[in-house]
């Protein structure tokens, strides 16, 4: 290969995917490679077939549980929010016209021993079950002050400086209960533990007003939606676009192996005898483990069903999330459903995941609270994996390596990991502040 690449990009899961796109429109000179012969890496969709050859070996699916081709079993399920940066990179990159969407039914919390829908309003905290008559004229009034707040326009701030003000002392000015902040903090503002508490205000009210805006933009009972035939078609839909801007996609590369020159710096990768030069490596943490370090890892149960989960409105689509103090957790636990609505299981089938960042060593035990919320299952995977973040220096080395893919069931914190590569790299960032109301020619592909 006597190319020399400006990037060459290893694995394609999801993150790599969207580099390699938004390299590739940036008119950089990208490879793209993969020791699999599928798209998707880590984050790719199973049919039947395949997620009984990874679980149960050479067994075979039982009849009753519909055709192989029907399913498409995500191995990181995660919905999009309606108004969120991934919706913002794909609206961004033209990529919406190689998918299309659906919006997910529901999006409720677990608060002592109940689902509950999660109230994204002050309409909808009013008439939450979730809190009392008082405490609901006290929600009511925080969610007006996070609905009317402008962070430009300081008529709005009502002599409040989000910037210095921690969460907790916003939150604190309200009177508001445990149980409420739990579910604004978690299941609204989606962070994974209680440490924002004590970080300013202003990240917070940004999460609100993202969910709210998310749930307005369809005017739907959720925030969410979810591709149709499941998230393996982001990665194909991403690389579809680093091809049409003159991407090269190798796939089942084996043994792809990262060239150093000496003095430490990538000069190129070497697969079946031949090396292909390039000045930068993209990839995921399995390509480089001598550069990464261990930072955790997570659990999940995979469960095949014929109904919806109970206590969440017959919904086909639903995430719920588990608060950590619900649960005496240090961190939350997910629950994430599709159906064959979404075109991911055959008729009348259901696919759960319940996920969580391991706290133990027994994740049968650990998930158990999450799986006791499904009600009967036909099948039940459980799967576990860790996880890695870089521990390189890429000035040094022009290796960038993206984190591995945390337990939570949305994929804002997988777009910031994205976003903050794809800076490190150009040293640009992406303008994803475009109107999503005024974005009419992408509407028609959600």
């Amino acid at each position: 290969m006597d190319v020399e690449y400006d990037m060459i990009v290893l694995g394609t899961g999801l993150k790599e995917c969207i580099l390699s796109g938004l390299l590739s429109v940036d008119r950089l000179k990208v490879l793209h490679m993969d020791r699999n012969d599928y798209y998707g890496g880590d984050s790719t969709s199973l049919n039947l077939n395949q997620l009984w050859r990874r679980f149960k070996g050479d067994a075979t699916p039982p009849a009753n549980i519909g055709a192989s081709r029907d399913y498409n079993v995500d191995m990181v399920p995660k919905f999009m929010m309606a108004n969120g940066a991934l919706v913002r990179v794909l609206i961004h990159t033209g990529v919406t016209k190689y998918l299309s969407f659906k919006a997910v039914d529901g999006s409720y919390v677990f608060n002592k021993g109940k689902i509950h829908k999660v109230p994204s309003t002050d309409m909808e905290a009013l008439k939450s079950p979730l809190m009392g008559l008082f405490e609901k004229r006290r929600a009511g009034k925080f969610f007006l002050y996070v609905q009317d707040y402008k962070e430009n326009d300081p008529s709005t701030h009502k002599g409040l400086d989000l910037n210095i003000m921690t969460s907790k002392e916003l939150i604190s000015k309200y009177g508001l209960d445990d149980n409420t902040i739990d579910f604004i903090g978690h299941a609204v503002a989606l962070y994974k533990e209680d440490s924002y508490l004590s970080e300013p205000a202003i990240e917070t009210v940004k999460r609100m007003k993202l969910y709210a805006e998310s749930v307005a933009r369809f005017q739907g009972s959720s925030p969410y939606i979810y591709p149709l035939y499941g998230l393996g078609e982001l990665p194909q839909g991403f690389a579809r676009l680093s091809a049409v801007y003159g991407g090269t996609y190798m796939l089942n590369k084996p043994d792809c192996k990262v060239e150093f020159d000496g003095e430490g710096k990538v000069c190129g990768v070497t697969s079946e005898g031949e090396t292909a030069k390039c000045k930068k490596v993209v990839c995921d943490p399995s390509y480089l483990p001598g550069k990464v370090k261990k930072v955790g890892k997570v659990f999940r149960a995979i469960a095949i069903m014929s109904h919806p989960i109970p206590n969440t409105a017959d919904s086909h689509s639903v995430q719920i999330i588990i608060p950590q103090k619900q649960l005496g957790r240090k961190s939350d636990m997910y629950v994430f459903c599709c159906s064959y609505s979404h075109n991911v299981a055959s008729k009348g089938k259901f696919i759960a995941f319940v996920s969580a960042q391991a706290e133990s060593e027994n994740p049968e035990a650990e998930l158990k609270p999450g799986i006791d919320l499904l009600g009967p299952v036909d099948e039940l995977f459980i799967d576990t994996y860790d996880r890695y973040e870089p521990a390189n220096d890429p000035s040094s080395d022009n290796c960038f390596i993206s984190t591995s893919y945390d337990a939570t069931t949305h994929f804002e914190s997988t777009v910031m990991d994205v976003l903050s590569l794809y800076t490190k790299i150009t040293g640009k960032t992406i303008d994803l502040s475009v109107d999503l109301s005024a974005a009419s020619a992408a509407e028609d592909d959600f």
